[in-house]
């Protein structure tokens, strides 16, 4: 989310450095007694445009429709790219190659198969979410082989591990 609130960002500035040179010149050229290049124009246009006029409707829809977009993704609850390994030092891992590194732990243990981890974070605990094929009796194990991996790796507190395992089907 940090490119797209850049690249919105970046987008926003120019229009308003666009907008701000423009209405400079229209103030100069009307200062002079000439007419602008812009305003004079669209001063015509506007005025003549009514709302029963589908290009107006269309245009108004697109800018809420564009509007309503833009707020939709600024507050949606994106997964962090980095997580912080404590407060104080300022040190981060990445969360995909963490999932990624979490799966092959998880594959590791005897009897799974498949393995997916997401990590989220509540608050500054670390809240793996294992899926896994393989026999639902290894839970333990691979509850196991990821807290030592967590701790290995120097996580901070970690929460409650999720794990669902899901038996593998078999070949009939």
């Amino acid at each position: 989310m940090r490119t797209a609130n850049r690249v919105a960002t970046l987008l926003l500035a120019v229009a308003l450095l666009a907008g701000g040179v423009l209405l400079a010149v229209e103030g100069l050229l009307a200062a002079l007694g000439r007419p602008g290049p812009l305003v004079h124009r669209w001063y015509a246009t506007l005025t003549a445009a009514r709302w029963q006029d589908a290009p107006v409707r269309a245009v108004a829809a697109g800018v809420t429709l564009l509007g309503v977009g833009v707020l939709v993704a600024e507050l949606r609850r994106w997964h962090p790219a980095r997580l912080p390994l404590s407060a104080d030092d300022g040190w981060h891992l990445h969360r995909r190659s963490m999932e990624r590194r979490l799966a092959r732990t998880v594959r590791s243990v005897p009897s799974i198969r498949r393995a997916r981890v997401r990590l989220r974070r509540r608050g500054d605990a670390w809240r793996p979410r294992v899926t896994a094929t393989g026999d639902p009796a290894a839970r333990a194990d691979v509850e196991f082989a990821l807290r030592r991996e967590l701790d290995r790796l120097a996580a901070p507190r970690h929460g409650r591990i999720e794990v669902r395992l899901v038996p593998a089907r078999r070949a009939t």
